[in-house]
């Protein structure tokens, strides 16, 4: 970890502890708020295919979304979704293949990322930015989510009652809320208080108990055809959360589990490109 991100840090901590000290509530909103906002990424080249696309903009309540597309029209659409300090620029290398297979391919940055506009985001204004997506450049016949955006377009899948013939690509899932939020707490030495009320706040904004907000619970509902990669040494998305469902052995879905890739080289590796656009 670099010195500046240690003094940021350190900084966040120290504010933190002492919003505690103040006031529980205070600290926690304090907490989600930052729980919420994504951290800048460093700022690379725009990929060439990203020059080609056709620019696309949506709004979402307050925020001004900016997407891409390419191969428009065509019967079938696939949607990327990013996940979270991220930028659909960074899934370039799916849009060619996922063209000559025939798709119109589509991809937006979510609230607060890449182009679009705002500062915070959760799951379920990620969720509403899908729905605006669907209604307006819809229907979409196939969906690639990484992290964060596996749960938002989760949520979004167990609420389609028209699921025949979808496929949805899960790239390493924000599969638990609780495992993010624990993650979180631990992170910035909050105490359980705070934690505790970080909770009641969730449940405020989304009218759902954490434990809920769960691609587990929303897998229930999906019926499309899943398939799901994720490897075994991620450290921000547990495969040990994965496990479960797995476990839970849902006929629609298929898994195909990695070694040695993490989070975020999994969704770049040829060999998980390459099954990614076959299931497809």
């Amino acid at each position: 970890m670099k010195l500046a991100q240690k003094l940021v840090i350190g900084y966040y901590r120290a504010k933190l502890n002492i919003f505690s000290k103040l006031s529980k509530r205070k600290a926690a909103e304090k907490a989600f708020e930052l729980f919420c906002t994504p951290y800048p990424g460093k700022k690379t080249k725009t990929p060439a295919v990203f020059e080609k696309a056709e620019k696309l903009h949506l709004k979402v309540g307050h925020y001004k979304l900016v997407g891409y597309r390419w191969n428009h029209p065509q019967p079938k659409k696939a949607l990327i979704i990013h996940g979270f300090s991220s930028t659909v620029k960074k899934f370039d290398h799916f849009v060619m293949p996922l063209v000559k297979k025939g798709y119109e391919v589509i991809g937006f940055d979510g609230p607060a990322h890449g182009e679009s506009s705002g500062k915070t985001v959760n799951a379920f204004l990620y969720k509403d930015m899908l729905n605006a997506v669907y209604d307006k450049f819809g229907p979409i016949h196939s969906f690639i989510a990484h992290s964060f955006g596996g749960l938002a377009v989760s949520l979004f899948m167990e609420e389609q009652q028209y699921q025949e013939h979808k496929k949805l690509v899960l790239i390493a899932p924000a599969t638990e809320t609780e495992s993010a939020l624990q993650s979180f707490a631990q992170f910035l030495k909050l105490d359980d208080e705070v934690t505790e009320e970080m909770r009641t706040i969730i449940y405020e904004h989304s009218g759902r108990n954490i434990k809920n907000i769960s691609v587990r619970e929303c897998a229930k509902k999906i019926n499309a055809e899943v398939l799901w990669v994720h490897d075994e040494e991620d450290d921000i998305t547990p495969w040990a959360d994965a496990e479960k469902i797995q476990q839970d052995a849902h006929p629609n879905f298929r898994f195909m589990v990695t070694k040695g890739l993490g989070h975020r080289r999994i969704y770049r590796d040829s060999k998980v490109r390459k099954a990614i656009i076959e299931f497809l």
